[in-house]
């Protein structure tokens, strides 16, 4: 277990991202990072009905051959907070490492679903098509290598783009990314100055819609799609359609450039109850606690049946991100193709379960060291496919 105690030093852009400073970081963002409100609107929050259970000691399987319990679990995997809604009903709840119920937590790539929930609703209203060319709502993007991928090759990581996802090599896109959303120093002149500056100068090194592969960059462009499709900035949007439709009781905020530009890809900050009401309308086909259609049934079906040749596409991918045989559709992942859980994951521990058989939403905000431990990721999952089963299993005994 970890503390988010004040750090000892200053926290900086140079430090903000170092292991022993995470844990502070993650729920501090607004004061190292400019950012702007996804404001929860004036409507009253739904308040979420809690049936506490004591699910800390139920064994759980690992990967590895070994058994651990929940509470193990939890705590040597630098968990910040955890909960599980049953039938929208809290059966688990606890905060770690400092944070609060109103603690808004860095979601990292979380926040790619939410993007993609917020592209839901301006499809539902007839604002963005599916299928359209990525151009058609940024010319900007005309000479670069999205030149002819559609917004859906976007939405499943399927674009033909360049784009290295390695956290740990300093010269890596996604790194120059950094520079550009204002998440790290610039280190020189060529720096990129912002998110629509270092966008357009992506090339594209295969045919669009082929295998998945996973690249933040994608979720970028998504972000700026959305904000000219409906001639709004992305935090406005995203608490009109999406935050502000939840019956969340406290704001989210997304880090933004130095243009005000949202940091799509990874810079959303929510509290867990938040997240929870979120998983809560996915599982409800679209239909918030406050019973407000925040998106289109037909989409939610979409994301769960996923395209036709999503196990081949998924298969094809480097790697399997610690789930053979799965899927990735429109920002979210599948463990299993055509299968009733669906995941959203981020870096450094965000998780959110959602398994619709059992109705069961799952979340955990963590502050790993590194960016990907493996060995965290799937405890973490397979704590939760464990309390899911343990759920279903007191139903059907009627207890």
């Amino acid at each position: 277990m970890h503390a988010a105690n004040r750090p000892p030093v200053p926290v900086t852009l140079e430090n903000w991202q170092t292991p022993e400073l995470l844990g502070w970081s993650f729920q501090h963002v607004d004061e190292v990072c400019s950012t702007a409100d996804i404001s929860r609107g004036n409507g009253p929050a739904v308040e979420l009905m809690r049936n506490p259970l004591d699910l800390t000691c139920l064994e759980v399987a690992l990967d590895d051959g070994s058994t651990r319990t929940v509470a193990d679990i939890v705590d040597s995997s630098d968990t910040d907070a955890w909960m599980v809604l049953h039938r929208d009903r809290v059966v688990a709840e606890e905060y770690l490492g400092g944070m609060t119920p109103a603690t808004r937590h860095l979601l990292m790539s979380v926040s790619k679903s939410l993007v993609s929930t917020v592209t839901g609703a301006l499809v539902g209203r007839g604002l963005i098509d599916p299928e359209a060319m990525v151009t058609a709502y940024v010319p900007e993007l005309a000479d670069s290598g999205y030149a002819g991928a559609t917004v859906r090759h976007l939405l499943d990581m399927r674009s033909g783009v360049a784009f290295s996802e390695d956290y740990l090599d300093p010269d890596s896109e996604v790194r120059l990314l950094d520079e550009a959303v204002g998440w790290a120093p610039k280190r020189g002149a060529d720096s990129p100055a912002s998110l629509k500056a270092f966008l357009p100068t992506l090339r594209q090194e295969r045919p669009h819609g082929g295998h998945f592969e996973y690249r933040s960059a994608e979720t970028d462009v998504l972000g700026w799609v959305c904000e000219a499709a409906a001639g709004e900035r992305f935090a406005r949007l995203a608490s009109d359609l999406l935050w502000s439709r939840l019956g969340a009781e406290h704001d989210a905020f997304i880090s933004v450039d130095s243009e005000g530009t949202g940091m799509f890809d990874g810079g959303i900050c929510a509290t867990l109850g938040g997240l929870a009401r979120f998983g809560a309308m996915i599982l409800a086909g679209g239909t918030s606690l406050s019973g407000e259609q925040v998106v289109p049934a037909q989409w939610v079906e979409d994301i769960f049946t996923g395209a036709p040749d999503a196990a081949e596409a998924f298969a094809v991918s480097a790697d399997a991100h610690g789930l053979p045989g799965g899927a990735y559709r429109s920002k979210f992942w599948f463990p299993a193709v055509g299968g009733d859980v669906a995941l959203c994951l981020g870096i450094h521990g965000q998780l959110v379960y959602l398994d619709r058989a059992n109705d069961v939403v799952g979340v955990k905000l963590s502050s790993w060291p590194a960016p990907l431990e493996r060995w965290k990721h799937l405890a973490s999952l397979r704590m939760f496919e464990t309390i899911s089963a343990h759920l279903a299993d007191r139903e059907a005994d009627g207890t």
